[in-house]
């Protein structure tokens, strides 16, 4: 069976013809590298991708995934090879600065090689991944000493990195937490208390694992202004680099999971023996502020993952109904004596794989163009124009996060859904995509909480400013598409919607501001989702504003659909404009209605006794 991860004529379009990404070589920080440096990379990106993660993906599913036996975790034989592989390559710092481990390489280009590598398989790739959110938190909070000691271990992987946050009874209440730190002369501090949910922090891949873990000293005010954060290693890390004796960091179990059975989900008990030991990492009570660092990174990061299942999905899905033979084409649906079709011919299907693709292709460019967004704001030495841009990913960032976790996963059901019964059998691949998927809406915050934060407070920063940066680079798209009479109408549509969706956050606003704060908050996952919807046309408007004139050029005069027949090119530019069209016509209409329901703001959901809820 053919294996798929992501299409490459799409990824080289989204990063040289939609982000002009090769554009970056010409400031003097990417001066050393060029198009056709970042060619190669992806190639290789690609090539170990598929020769030795890819392979991992359903083997580590059926072996059992991680086991734990007595405090100690395996992770599936499978993934030693690959790990060592992921090391030698460097693949995981590849976007830092070489001073600290990395290869110098643009965030925009990084993120190609993320969507092979982590798209393979992010049981196996999550390891190595999870250690550079928590370099990034040492190289911009850390002491000199912190960082000598730690960076490049993380940023090579060659020792693994968690995120501490959860507690049993604290849950997504970080600042409930019960996880204590005592002073100590030397200047340590004694960790003492028990986290869960914890990915990656018992394995048998590196010699150490360092944990970035929530505390509050003795003293310190209640709530999440009294939570500071602290380098816990599982292993003692010496003055001189070297490693000392195990710290008192034990790993309890592993839960047993719906998918991504690979990746080992701990509970930790910091401290049982009295001698656990970290030292504070940023100012004290001031751990949130640090940790949302690594929180918006990894948002970002599992936005990307939910696109990544997606793409996976389809592409499995798209290839197998033109191979599936099945039915009789519904012009010959009387004719017994006609010959079956694959069943990409079959209207449902087609509008199936259509519906995917849509939400590939947009969920694609989205990532793509926030990890421009932050290469574009380095380079800019200009602060207002630094600001704008950092307002639209401010906004985008919910957006990125639950959009792409939550339509990646249909997606993956839309795929089961093409491979009829196949498709809930283990014999093919989307079963377990799906089920690998499912937790992209919970990390890092549920999307019910990436919602809260939208409309709570990412709506109102700056006044509403950084919303209408947003908006104003939708109307630019906008504003080109309606110079070519093909896109015209969806141009206009689309702006209708954008209209629409401005008034609906003015309107959720006024009812908050009126006292109403729980009607309007019951709306805010249907606010995020419909914006999500117009971020989706506008990112596949886009598409077809740089597709429209390449295609005029190669069709001239000549039938679309038919040249698009014989040529590939064609065909690629060409379903641009249709993927384009379909949302638009197909999908944004309901989203207009979505949104005249926010509008309606029943109180239905806040109204219902909760006797009524009964079970």
């Amino acid at each position: 069976m053919a294996q798929y991860i992501a299409d490459r004529r799409d990824i080289d379009f989204v990063l040289f013809e939609q982000l002009e990404a090769d554009k970056l070589c010409e400031h003097e920080k990417y001066a050393e590298f060029n198009k056709k440096t970042f060619d190669l990379l992806i190639n290789e990106a690609r090539n170990y991708a598929v020769k030795e993660v890819l392979p991992t993906l359903t083997e580590g599913d059926r072996a059992g995934g991680a086991i734990f036996d007595n405090g100690k975790v395996t992770v599936p034989e499978c993934y030693q090879k690959p790990y060592k592989l992921l090391v030698e390559g460097e693949w995981v710092g590849m976007t830092e600065d070489p001073e600290v481990g990395g290869q110098g390489f643009p965030l925009t280009i990084g993120q190609a090689v993320i969507e092979y590598i982590i798209g393979a398989n992010f049981a196996f790739a999550a390891y190595g991944y999870a250690g550079h959110g928590t370099g990034k938190m040492i190289e911009i909070f850390g002491t000199d000493k912190q960082k000598e000691l730690y960076l490049k271990k993380l940023y090579s992987a060659e020792w693994g990195g968690t995120m501490v946050l959860t507690e049993p009874e604290a849950g997504s209440d970080v600042g409930n937490l019960s996880t204590t730190a005592t002073p100590n002369d030397d200047g340590t501090y004694n960790i003492s208390g028990n986290k869960i949910f914890i990915t990656g922090a018992e394995q048998d891949l590196t010699p150490n694992v360092i944990h970035p873990v929530l505390a509050r000293i003795e003293g310190a005010p209640k709530g999440t202004k009294g939570i500071s954060l602290f380098i816990v290693p599982k292993i003692w890390v010496n003055d001189d680099g070297s490693l000392g004796e195990p710290n008192d960091v034990v790993c309890t179990g592993i839960e047993h999971k719906m998918g991504l059975k690979g990746s080992s989900t701990c509970s930790l008990t910091f401290g049982g023996q009295g001698k656990c030991k970290g030292v504070l990492l940023g100012e004290v009570n001031k751990g949130m502020q640090v940790m949302f660092h690594m929180m918006n990174e990894a948002r970002l990061l599992v936005g990307t993952i939910g696109a990544c299942n997606a793409s996976a999905a389809y592409l499995y899905a798209v290839n197998y109904a033109k191979e599936r033979v099945q039915g009789r084409d519904l012009d010959d649906m009387f004719n017994h004596d006609a010959t079956p079709v694959t069943i990409i011919k079959h209207p449902d299907v087609r509008r199936m794989l259509l519906w995917m693709k849509a939400h590939v292709d947009g969920m694609r460019s989205l990532c793509y163009y926030g990890a421009n967004l932050f290469d574009k704001i380095e380079l800019e030495t200009d602060e207002a124009k630094k600001d704008y841009m950092q307002g639209v990913i401010e906004i985008l960032t919910p957006i990125i996060k639950s959009y792409c976790t939550d339509r990646g996963f249909q997606v993956c059901g839309e795929a089961i859904q093409c491979y009829g019964g196949y498709g809930y059998t283990q014999e093919f691949p989307v079963e377990q995509i799906m089920r690998d998927s499912k937790i992209n809406s919970i990390y890092e915050g549920t999307n019910g909480i990436q919602a809260m934060d939208l409309l709570g407070r990412k709506m109102g920063m700056k006044k509403g400013a950084y919303f209408i940066n947003l908006l104003s680079e939708i109307g630019k798209i906008v504003a080109q598409a309606k110079q070519n009479p093909a896109l015209d109408q969806d141009a206009s549509k689309l702006e209708e919607a954008v209209t629409r969706l401005s008034e609906i956050a003015m309107h959720l606003g006024s009812t908050a501001a009126s006292g109403k704060i729980k009607e309007a908050f019951s709306f805010a996952t249907p606010f995020q989702e419909v914006m999500g919807d117009v971020v989706m046309g506008w990112m596949l408007l886009w598409r077809a504003v740089i597709a429209a004139p390449k295609l005029d050029k190669i069709v001239g005069d000549k039938d679309a659909a038919e040249v698009a027949a014989k040529n590939k090119e064609a065909a690629f530019y060409l379903s641009q404009l249709k993927t384009a069209e379909y949302f638009i016509n197909s999908i944004l209409p309901g989203t207009i209605g979505k949104m005249n329901a926010i509008a309606n703001t029943n109180d239905a959901v806040v109204s219902t006794p909760e006797a009524c809820f009964m079970g």
